[in-house]
């Protein structure tokens, strides 16, 4: 059985943000509920590649963004943080504008590992990126 997500207030999360790269990129987190976690992230200048085209890599960082903060709220983040271990993306189709939404649902909540399963689509609802991220639960070393 998956674990249940807790169900954070989007304040929180995004005051997480702050002087981040999800702040330098507008990533903002838009749903929460048991099985899901959901960000936004705009489709401009700071996240084009060279043709004018959404970045891979501005999807890889919404896709860790959403797999390791959905992480975090399945467990206690006193005593783990929960960090991007592998990633896999397919892109599906270029986006030169406008905003995509991203959202990551857990596949495996284990307790040293994570897998989580990511669909970044347009506001249209057209899949632009799926994405398989693996987590790892590492605990927090009290010194």
């Amino acid at each position: 059985m998956k674990a249940k997500l807790r169900v954070e207030s989007l304040e929180f999360l995004n005051s997480m943000s702050k002087n981040t790269i999800l702040d330098v990129l507008g990533i903002q987190f838009t749903g929460i509920g048991e099985d899901f976690i959901e960000a936004t992230m705009p489709v401009d200048p700071r996240t084009h590649q060279v043709y004018g085209i959404l970045h891979g890599g501005a999807n890889a960082v919404l896709a860790e963004t959403l797999g390791s903060a959905g992480s975090m709220l399945t467990v206690d983040p006193l005593k783990y943080k929960c960090v991007g271990l592998d990633i896999n993306l397919n892109f599906v189709k270029a986006v030169r504008s406008g905003n995509v939404i991203g959202t990551a649902r857990p596949i495996h909540t284990g307790k040293s590992t994570q897998v989580w399963h990511i669909e970044i689509k347009t506001e249209g609802g057209d899949l632009v990126c799926i994405c398989r991220l693996t987590v790892m639960i590492v605990p927090i070393e009290v010194k």
